[in-house]
């Protein structure tokens, strides 16, 4: 498995103390030095996200030694091999039988102290290399540039730029490990990109080729970035969130200089201290100078204000454990996330920065990106698929048109499998799911297609039956008339080069292309959709 120099020297955790020649595990589990840095790896890239550094869990379970001694080694290996029903994959597709021995054997060990980083660090590590003046004044291709999409390479450490209209892959540019998110610029010309290795890169799309113009790095693992796109701040601010250490940092969205850092360590919902309480998400407001951080274990969303950065404003809004993902509703006023280990979605009016409802939907719920759309029932609604069971809850999300069917549930939509992202268009009458938690590969390889009038599922695509590959996270393209699904072919590096993106036609719901020769391809953005907030 690839290890990236950038993501490993961050990552760096200081752990020689634990560190022990082989054993057979009869009383305290050991590892050499060589192997305990290899595991230490792997669970960083695969496992982190989900069951926290410090594995004290969050959406995944805690994994300190403690419970995980009381499983055993060949539970464990039998469970990280096949996967639960809860929503964790199966890694048989991913480890080799070696890796899952080692990393079963790790998190039976006491978990390492990661290290912190300053503010002085991030500044030493920011880099620009061309400077903003000579930044080109208009785009130096005559491509439509507003049509492009940009395609997370995970396991390769770029980003794909692809044309729409064409179809070409247009560049593939150095960003950092397992980029999460990407999120644009006001007009859709600059691409801020944030790895799990912290890396945070920017890119032109208006170069020939597109390339990345600064980096800067925010923490040791991260996950979201935001640009501020309100007044006289519009894109004068970009902000990342930290996995370890737990902080966000605002940084000038220009050159990409680190100005402030602020720790996201404090006191939850249940008014229990908590030291790994991470920013899971980070959206920008389109009604106020602020962006919504959403702290992951503490169940609060904080509204910052950046408009006065040495005054920071910023309003703890109490909610519910463990936030991920979310979306606004189409009048970009209230902000709808996935508390998912409370089984419950949360809304936030941006205006008034008050908690407004909570809604109970199902095991798990992972809405990604979103999907907002219109039910001849309910009026406009909201959904999302769940980690941990098949099942698409639908909710009413228009409080001033219909206010009898805000915040509640309109109907729910069973699938095969959990699933990680919904997508639709208004030009499509169709909502596409994935489901790619599930451990079987026919149906991680299909996705579920949901009529929007009828409510019922219409269609199974197969999208793929590689090997080793799931099919994963849908994007229209700027009209709407077709949608994108990646083909994450997970392997190992031999396997690389077998992802793809399918292409099918939003209404026919017929194959139209398919694009090879992509590294691990995972989330994709669509410049125009993403500008003009279409869900």
């Amino acid at each position: 498995m690839r290890m990236l120099a950038l993501g490993a020297a961050a990552i760096a955790l200081a752990a020689a103390s634990m560190i022990a020649t082989p054993s057979s595990y009869a009383e305290e589990p050991t590892l050499s030095e060589e192997d305990f840095e290899r595991a230490k790896q792997l669970y960083f890239e695969r496992c982190a996200g989900c069951h926290g550094v410090l594995r004290k869990g969050a959406t995944g379970k805690g994994l300190l030694p403690k419970e995980t001694r009381k499983l055993g080694q060949k539970r464990l290996e039998k469970i990280i091999t096949i996967g639960t029903e809860g929503g964790m994959n199966n890694f048989d597709d991913i480890f080799s039988k070696e890796e899952i021995s080692l990393l079963s054997t790790y998190i039976q060990m006491e978990p390492p102290a990661p290290p912190e980083l300053s503010l002085a660090e991030m500044k030493e590590r920011h880099k620009v290399f061309i400077p903003p003046e000579d930044y080109p004044s208009k785009p130096m291709h005559d491509r439509n540039w507003e049509n492009f999409f940009l395609v997370i390479l995970r396991d390769a450490g770029k980003v794909g730029i692809i044309d729409g209209d064409t179809k070409e892959v247009v560049a593939k540019v150095d960003t950092g490990y397992a980029v999460h998110v990407m999120k644009e610029s006001s007009d859709g010309r600059f691409w801020y990109t944030q790895g799990r290795d912290g890396r945070m890169t920017k890119i032109d799309l208006w170069m020939n080729p597109p390339a990345v113009v600064a980096e800067a790095q925010v923490a040791s693992d991260a996950r979201d970035v935001a640009v501020s796109h309100y007044g006289e701040w519009k894109d004068k601010y970009v902000i990342g969130g930290g996995y370890w250490p737990p902080h966000f940092v605002i940084l000038d969205a220009v050159t990409m200089e680190p100005l402030k850092v602020v720790s996201t360590r404090g006191i939850n919902v249940d008014g229990e201290y908590v030291n790994e309480s991470r920013v899971a998400a980070i959206y920008n407001t389109p009604n106020a100078p602020t962006w919504v951080v959403a702290v992951k274990e503490l169940g609060q969303l904080w509204q910052v204000d950046y408009s006065d950065l040495d005054n920071l404003r910023i309003e703890q809004v109490n909610s519910h454990k463990f936030l991920h993902d979310g979306f606004f509703d189409p009048s970009l006023r209230y902000f709808q996330i996935a508390a998912n280990a409370s089984n419950r979605i949360e809304i936030l009016d941006t205006v008034e920065r008050k908690f407004v409802k909570s809604i109970e939907t199902g095991k798990k719920p992972h809405p990604g990106p979103g999907a907002n759309w219109n039910d001849e029932q309910c009026g406009p609604v909201a959904g999302t698929p769940h980690l941990g069971e098949g099942k698409v809850t639908v909710w009413g999300n228009d409080p001033e048109g219909h206010p009898d069917q805000a915040w509640k549930i309109c109907y729910s939509v069973e699938t095969d499998g959990p699933g990680l992202f919904i997508r639709t268009h208004p030009n499509s009458p169709y909502v596409f799911v994935d489901q790619t938690k599930h451990p079987e590969p026919e149906v991680q390889q299909a996705i579920k297609v949901i009529d929007k009038k009828t409510r019922k599922v219409v269609k199974t695509i197969q999208v793929t039956d590689t090997p080793n590959a799931v099919a994963v996270h849908q994007e229209f393209n700027a009209d709407g008339t077709e949608v994108w699904i990646s083909v994450w072919a997970r392997g190992g590096k031999k396997d690389w080069e077998k992802g793809e993106i399918v292409i099918y036609d939003s209404k026919t719901l017929e194959e139209k292309a398919r694009i090879k020769g992509l590294e691990t391809p995972t989330g994709k953005f669509n410049v125009y959709n993403r500008i003009k907030h279409v869900t």
